[in-house]
């Protein structure tokens, strides 16, 4: 770190390699939950751009993925199907 950047050290694993899955520490990473979780915005940064930082009374708008899907939520009429 100096005055203006910080570095952040990043490390690669390679989930098809042959030690990585025989590794009992480290193979949660081949499991089929932990695929492209950056195409479904499930990293830190993917949260961040989807607006789920917030918790609590803040968040009222984003509940269910978006602005749009909480709106939809509130003022959808929901009706029995047999009444």
């Amino acid at each position: 770190q100096d005055a203006t950047m910080k570095y952040y050290e990043i490390i690669l694993v390679d989930p098809s390699h042959t030690k990585i899955r025989n590794d009992p520490r480290i193979n949660w990473i081949v499991n089929p939950v932990h695929k492209h979780r950056e195409c479904r915005g499930l990293t830190s940064a993917g949260r961040k751009a989807r607006g789920l930082r917030k918790s609590g009374h803040r968040a009222n708008n984003i509940k269910g993925g978006s602005q749009r899907a909480a709106w939809i939520n509130r003022n959808q009429q929901r009706l029995k199907r047999y009444r």
